[in-house]
């Protein structure tokens, strides 16, 4: 079992994320305790009030709100009244045996979990301390209900076989709320890959269409270390309205990411001699940069390349699909740095003018556009020439009316 704890000050954002959950039928509130009703009677101002008038007891702290996800490993199914039981027995070893709490299973991962929502603020309005929490009570009290149920320890969770396929799939805008669709995929990545820069990400993001944006260098998002989500369409391109990260729940801004980069940068380093060995191999012989991508597919790691309007290669990232290890290439060392590798690729073979050309499996290369575009762009040539000439006559009109 695997406990995770999570702090914040909205009571209500806790409960929404949950209650939503619900509301999707991938999740279920299996148990409450210390409220005047049964769960399954319970309406939300029900569960929302109990815990809120509790956090009016004290205005000083900042903080009032405790979420924690209990995880358990694939196959370990246990039923509503094991987890209830498992539930009560933690949250008696961390401190919160006198706590109101919500009790949620979630269906929505590869993997069983489930959520407690409760506050860390007491009847007399004295507060719980969260101070080493997590690594203090939370373990010893997680490896002896492991033992009580006996469950598969956290500890050999990592020896088990990992589960490749992931249970969420490329957000498409309009399909689902942009917000949902971009956090669903956030929560996966950012917990299964290591990555530790924003473009590492990305590039792990690309594959879902979402894009991680700090904005241009000069504007005063960077300038401030804002972060915001876009969803992208088939193309790569923008689309809809950009999501703050702020507003994410687990708020993945670019102070958060740069713990989770500090972390990564450690736990990435056992994969990193076993992906050069792989780049060795494949580079004996040169290959055209489609050619080499497709080798490197081919052992389960993904190479995406971003290029300029011009074709030209100014970054590689490497994603190793098995150990979900990411690196961008002069990481691993500058023989494989964008240049490099770019002096060392065969060129493209020419193709026929009118023939498809199929998009890249990875990494999204948009720089260069199909000879279908280029036929439309030919035979619409004159009407887009005669809607240019239009704007520019209504543009002057306007002008003239001082409109």
């Amino acid at each position: 079992m695997v406990a995770k704890i999570k702090s914040g000050k909205s009571l209500i954002g806790a409960l929404n994320y949950n209650e939503n959950k619900v509301k999707q039928g991938k999740a279920m509130l299996i148990g409450a305790k210390g409220y005047p009703k049964d769960a399954k009677d319970l309406s939300f101002n029900d569960k929302l009030f109990r815990l809120t008038d509790l956090a009016a007891m004290n205005h000083r702290a900042k903080t009032n709100t405790v979420h924690i996800s209990l995880n358990f490993p694939n196959g370990e199914n246990l039923p509503d009244d094991n987890l209830n039981d498992i539930v009560r027995d933690y949250l008696n070893g961390v401190g919160f045996a006198s706590q109101p709490y919500l009790v949620y299973r979630h269906e929505d991962a590869g993997h069983p979990h489930i959520h407690i929502v409760t506050t860390n603020i007491k009847r007399d309005g004295e507060r719980i301390s969260l101070h080493y929490l997590g690594q203090n009570e939370s373990e010893k009290t997680r490896k002896a209900i492991e033992i009580k149920y006996s469950l598969v320890k956290a500890d050999e969770q990592t020896k088990q076989k990992p589960n490749l396929k992931a249970d969420i799939s490329a957000a498409e805008y309009g399909k689902a709320e942009t917000k949902r669709a971009i956090t669903n995929v956030l929560s996966f990545i950012v917990r299964a890959y290591k990555f530790t820069s924003v473009p590492e990400l990305n590039a792990v993001l690309g594959r879902y269409n979402i894009q991680a944006d700090r904005g241009s260098k000069d504007s005063r998002m960077y300038a401030r270390e804002g972060l915001v989500y876009w969803i992208l369409d088939k193309r790569g391109n923008k689309i809809g309205v950009p999501i703050k990260a702020s507003t994410i729940y687990g708020k993945p801004t670019l102070k958060t990411l740069e713990e989770r980069f500090r972390l990564n940068a450690q736990l990435r380093k056992p994969f990193k001699d076993e992906l050069t060995k792989i780049l060795d191999g494949i580079l004996i012989k040169p290959l055209t940069k489609r050619d080499f991508q497709k080798a490197l597919r081919e052992k389960g790691v993904q190479c995406v390349l971003r290029q300029n309007e011009e074709g030209r290669i100014y970054g590689v990232t490497f994603i190793d699909q098995k150990n979900k290890a990411v690196f961008n290439g002069s990481d691993l060392s500058k023989a494989y740095s964008a240049n490099q590798l770019s002096a060392q690729f065969l060129p493209d073979p020419v193709k026929p003018k009118f023939q498809h050309q199929d998009q890249a499996q990875d990494g999204h290369e948009f720089s260069q556009a199909s000879a279908g575009d280029e036929l439309i762009d030919l035979l619409f040539a004159a009407e887009r020439e005669d809607l240019a000439a239009l704007n520019k006559f209504k543009k002057k009109k306007r002008k003239g009316l001082n409109l």
